[in-house]
Formats: structure tokens, sequence, C-alpha cells
């Protein structure tokens, strides 16, 4: 095991905003009135199982109640609970009906690792890719500037593909993005799809 670094999502106390990672991926937002009091659900569908898996253990870190289901289509899809906790972020990553990504937003270890779990991919032993919402593509340069500003410059790829997400290349990019997410889940199939150098 390698030695835990002081920006690894390890050392970082979990909160709510947490998930506000796999809003930069795939994942949706969205209102929800129960007896007159608003909240909010935030939930992804994903490709693995171990990914939704991995994702509500994360949920249930920050105080919220996961749920895993299964799409129409049989994917795997994890969901929080509805929560007025979660409408601070609700406010912030919604414009209307549209997903948009706030102008202060910073990735920090714990939303790149909620990110990488929902939709990371290696894409070969130099690169590695974020997933980004193919419905949300005003989201995708606003994303590829926040990481950028964290000193993980990515490549925007696939925006006019079913499959668009932020390439993340060269050793000390990947580094900073390893050092950042932690160690891979304890799922064998975990390994695989997890960042590495």
């Amino acid at each position: 095991m390698s030695q835990l670094s002081f920006f690894s999502a390890e050392s970082v106390p979990p909160t709510v905003t947490d998930l506000t990672g796999l809003l930069a991926g795939p994942g949706q937002i969205v209102l929800v009135n129960v007896d007159g009091q608003q909240a909010a659900r935030i939930s992804v569908v994903v490709d693995e199982l171990w990914r939704a898996t991995a994702l509500a253990e994360m949920m249930r870190q920050a105080g919220l109640a996961p749920e895993i289901a299964r799409t129409d289509e049989n994917t795997p899809l994890v969901r929080t609970a509805v929560d007025p906790q979660l409408l601070p972020i609700a406010r912030d990553w919604t414009r209307g009906a549209v997903k948009t990504v706030p102008a202060v937003w910073l990735p920090g270890a714990r939303e790149l690792r909620a990110w990488t779990l929902a939709a990371g991919t290696p894409e070969a032993d130099d690169r590695y890719l974020l997933g980004l919402d193919p419905h949300a593509p005003d989201t995708h340069a606003v994303l590829a500037a926040a990481m950028m500003r964290v000193g993980i410059a990515p490549t925007l790829i696939g925006t006019r593909g079913s499959h668009p997400a932020l390439r993340v290349s060269g050793r000390r990019r990947l580094s900073r993005l390893v050092e950042n997410v932690g160690e891979p889940p304890r799922e064998p199939a975990a390994l695989a799809h997890w960042p590495r150098i």
C-alpha cells in the first residue's frame, strides 16, 4: 500500500459537497417538494455495481441515506434519499431545469474521488478519462477550467459524441489526480478502472 498523501480523499473529512463530483460527471440533482418543504436528491447511473456501492458509502460518510437501484435498462443507479441538506447544492448547480457549474467550484480531493468513482476510466497507460454529462454540454468547458485551476490541466474530448470526457495525460497531471483520489475501493473490479502512474 502506498503512503497516504496529505491531499488525498482519505485525509479530508466527508461533507455533502463531496457529491458535487457526481454532478461534474453524469450525475443529476433534482428539487423535490415533501409536505410543503423543499429538499433535493442527487443520483447517478453508473456502468458497474462496484461504482454504485463505493458511491453509496461516500453518501453514508457524508451523513446521507443512499439507495442502490436499477434503471429500466438494468444499469446500476445510486442516489441519496431526498434531503434538505442538498438544497444549497441544487441551487448552485442548476439554472431552471438545466445543470450548470458554479463559477467558484473547484474539485477538491473528495469531489475528484466521487467523479472518478462515477465516471473515471483509463484510456491507456498514460491517459485517464473523467466522463462528462452528454446532456449538459455547457458544463464541459467550465469543468475543464476548474480542473486547470487545481493543477490538473485536461483535454476536452468527444464533445460531439455520446461519451464526452476530460482526458488527463502526462505523468505530473496523472500523479496529481492519483494523489487526490486516494486508494481504489477494495472491489477487485475497481483496480482496473482506477487512475495510476
